[in-house]
C-alpha cells in the first residue's frame, strides 16, 4: 500500500499514539479535582501550550473542538453573535459584512451562507483569486472600504487541494487598516509554514492534519475578539465549548505538534520528495498540468492532471495498484467533483476533471511516488492505446 494523502489524514505518529494509548489507560476528567481529574488538567494545558507554540500563539487562546470543521464554525457563527454585544456607534460594533475567498474549504463557505441565513444584516461577498490561486489583494482592499459595519475577512493560509500559500501578513495589513477581524484557516499549512497568530483574531487547526489522532481540532482567539459559544450546557473552556474535553485526542494532539514543530528537516525531506514526484510525473506524461505553480506552496503537495484521464479512472485504477491519492478535496463524502477551486482559478472544466492531488507527510518515502508514478504511466498509456485503436 502506497499512501500519498497526507492532506486528508496523515497517519498517527507514533509518538501521538503513545500518547493516546498512555491516556486511555489513565481514565480521569480533566473538570474533577481530585488526583486523576489534576493528573487529567494537566495534559489538557500541556497540549495546550504546545499546540499554541507551532503557531506563535499562547494557551490561553486555544479552544479545544472536535475538528476544523467545528472550529470554523465556532469561528464564524462565534463572532457573528458575540459581536452583538455592541453597536454600530461603538469600537468595533456588530458584523455586517462576511469576505470568503472562492478558494476556502467548505466548511468556511457552507458555513459563510448559513450564517448569512441566521443573521439577515451580515452582507456575505466571495473574494476572486488569480489564475495561481492567490487572494486579489486590491479586490480585498477594495471590497473592505465599501459598505458600513464591521467586517469579518476568511482567508486560508494555504489551499488544502493545491497548495498554494496565501499572502495573510498582507491580508491581515490591510484588515488591520479597515478595522476587521481575520479568520485564518490554518489547517493544510500548519507545521509546513511558519504560521504567526499575531497577524489574525481567529485561526483553526486539525490534528489529523499533522499526524495527530481524529476528531480533535482546535479554534485560537485573540483575546478580546468576540465569540459567543455554539455548544453550552457545561463551564469547560472558559464557557465558550462545553462539554468534557476529548482528553486522549488532546494528548495525541499536543504530542503530534510538539514534534512537528521540533523537526525542522521533515519540511527539507517532504519538499524534496515533492519535486521528485513532479518531476518524474512529467517525464512520464509531459503534458501534465501542475497546478499553482507560479505562486508558493506547500512542500507537501502536488495538485495535477494528466489530460485524457479523468480523475474517477485514476482513482480507481491507483487504487487496484494499491496507491491512495484523492481528487481535490475529500471533505465531500466521497465523491470525486470538480474542484470548486480549480473553477475559482479558472481551469477548463474538462481539464478539471482530470484534477488528481498527491500529498505527502512524515512517513512518505521514494517507494510511495515511484509506485504512484508507475501507475499513472500504465493508466496514460492505456488511455493513449484506447485513442489510438
Amino acid at each position: 500500500m502506497f499512501y500519498l494523502d497526507h492532506n486528508a489524514t496523515s497517519p498517527l505518529r507514533p509518538e501521538s499514539l503513545s500518547a493516546v494509548t498512555n491516556v486511555l489507560s489513565l481514565g480521569g476528567n480533566p473538570s474533577s479535582i481530585h488526583a486523576k481529574g489534576r493528573a487529567a488538567r494537566a495534559i489538557v494545558e500541556d497540549a495546550r501550550e504546545r499546540i499554541a507554540d507551532l503557531v506563535n500563539g499562547a494557551g490561553a487562546q486555544v479552544i479545544f473542538t472536535s475538528g476544523a470543521t467545528e472550529s470554523n464554525n465556532l469561528a464564524l457563527f462565534g463572532a457573528a453573535e458575540g459581536s452583538l454585544e455592541g453597536d454600530d456607534s461603538k469600537a468595533g460594533g456588530r458584523i455586517t459584512r462576511l469576505f470568503v475567498t472562492a478558494i476556502e474549504h467548505s466548511s468556511v463557505l457552507a458555513t459563510a451562507t448559513r450564517l448569512a441565513e441566521r443573521f439577515p444584516w451580515v452582507r456575505v461577498a466571495t473574494l476572486p483569486v488569480t489564475a495561481d490561486g492567490v487572494i486579489d489583494l486590491e479586490g480585498l482592499r477594495v471590497a473592505l472600504r465599501e459598505g458600513k459595519g464591521r467586517a469579518l475577512v476568511a482567508v486560508m493560509a494555504a489551499n488544502n487541494e493545491t497548495g498554494v500559500v496565501q499572502p495573510i501578513a498582507e491580508v491581515s495589513r490591510l484588515a488591520r487598516e479597515a478595522g476587521a477581524l481575520l479568520l485564518v484557516d490554518a489547517v493544510p499549512a500548519a507545521g509546513k509554514i511558519g504560521i504567526d497568530f499575531a497577524l489574525c483574531d481567529y485561526l483553526t487547526l486539525s490534528a489529523h492534519k499533522m499526524g495527530g489522532p481524529q476528531g480533535v481540532g482546535a479554534l485560537l482567539v485573540r483575546a478580546g475578539a468576540p465569540l459567543a459559544p455554539q455548544l453550552v450546557g457545561g463551564g469547560q473552556q472558559q464557557g465558550l465549548r462545553a462539554g468534557t474535553e476529548n482528553l486522549p485526542g488532546i494528548a495525541g494532539f499536543g504530542v503530534a505538534a510538539h514534534v512537528l514543530r521540533d523537526a525542522p528537516g521533515e519540511r527539507d525531506r517532504i519538499a524534496h520528495l515533492r519535486d521528485h514526484f513532479e518531476t518524474r510525473l512529467k517525464e512520464i506524461a509531459p503534458e501534465a498540468v501542475i497546478f499553482g505553480t507560479s505562486a508558493p506552496r506547500l512542500c507537501s503537495t502536488s495538485c495535477f492532471a494528466i489530460p485524457g484521464l479523468t480523475a474517477e479512472t485514476a482513482l480507481i485504477g491507483l487504487d487496484l495498484d494499491g496507491v491512495m491519492l484523492s481528487s481535490g478535496s475529500t471533505c465531500s463524502s466521497g465523491k470525486v467533483a470538480v474542484s470548486h477551486v480549480l473553477a475559482a482559478m479558472r481551469v477548463e472544466a474538462e481539464l478539471a476533471s482530470c484534477a488528481l492531488r498527491a500529498t505527502f507527510g512524515w512517513n512518505s518515502t521514494v517507494e510511495d511516488i515511484n509506485a504512484a508514478t508507475s501507475s499513472l504511466l500504465k493508466l496514460r498509456e492505456r488511455i493513449r492505446a484506447r485513442e489510438a485503436a
